[in-house]
């Protein structure tokens, strides 16, 4: 039986980037789902119900009322939420689903690997860490083309300073080499995640992005570092 479709309004919209946008869908008067957050919902236009996209959640299991999701300018459907959507727009969405889910235990270090928008599960997952003040470890490691291709850049920062546990790192792939960024360049290697590493038994694995990316985390954390499967979740986006 195909999963029912709830038509939902979009009630706030907020560009992030020049070509990443997040939008806030909320959801109709009696409607009440338990969804867990690092999930993803899966969308579509009332005007063409049959061109569906799935989007991870960018919001988090404790925000009730409404899903978010932060989409880039990329296909017919990114292109279409970035530059056209507005407040008042209603689109059609299926129940949150998936298994890209956080450990939330008190001993664990969950380092999160990301590209470009890749990154937006992770603010979720720091979200309510630092809500419900959880012991969990987490580091998100980030990869963006520029300095102006970084999503979330001032809550993270700012999720930094209310969370001890919580480590937000960058490394920006196409600068100019006469930017004044001083932080660090070039693509995310096998010896940087290593340097977050501390109990390798009790540090779960999350990577999200380009399937590059996806795949060398892969390749790193279970045939170089031989960690079993069940520490290694991964999201590819093609």
């Amino acid at each position: 039986m195909p999963k029912p479709i709830t038509e939902m309004a979009i009630d706030a919209a907020r560009m992030e980037l020049l070509d990443t946008k997040t939008i806030r869908l909320r959801w109709p008067e009696g409607h009440d789902v338990d969804f867990k957050t690092g999930q993803f919902i899966t969308v579509c236009w009332p005007d063409t119900p049959n061109y569906k996209r799935a989007y991870s959640l960018s919001s988090c299991a404790l925000d009730r009322g409404y899903y978010e999701i932060t989409v880039k300018r990329d296909g017919k459907m990114g292109t279409r939420i970035v530059d056209w959507a507005k407040v008042g727009d209603k689109m059609g969405v299926l129940p949150p689903v998936g298994k890209f889910l956080p450990v939330y235990e008190p001993d664990k270090h969950l380092i999160c690997i990301a590209g470009g928008s890749g990154v937006t599960p992770f603010r979720g997952f720091v979200r309510e860490a630092t809500r419900r003040k959880l012991e969990t470890k987490i580091t998100v490691l980030y990869s963006a083309r520029t300095t102006n291709d970084i999503i979330f850049n001032e809550e993270f920062h700012k999720l930094q300073l209310e969370n001890a546990r919580f480590n937000f790192f960058v490394t920006c792939t196409r600068l100019h080499p006469e930017d004044p960024w001083t932080g660090r360049r070039g693509r995310i290697t096998a010896d940087w995640v290593k340097e977050y590493i501390g109990d390798l038994a009790k540090t779960v694995f999350y990577a999200c992005g380009p399937n590059e990316l996806v795949e060398f985390a892969e390749r790193m954390v279970l045939t170089d570092l031989k960690v079993p499967k069940e520490q290694m979740k991964v999201e590819k986006w093609g």
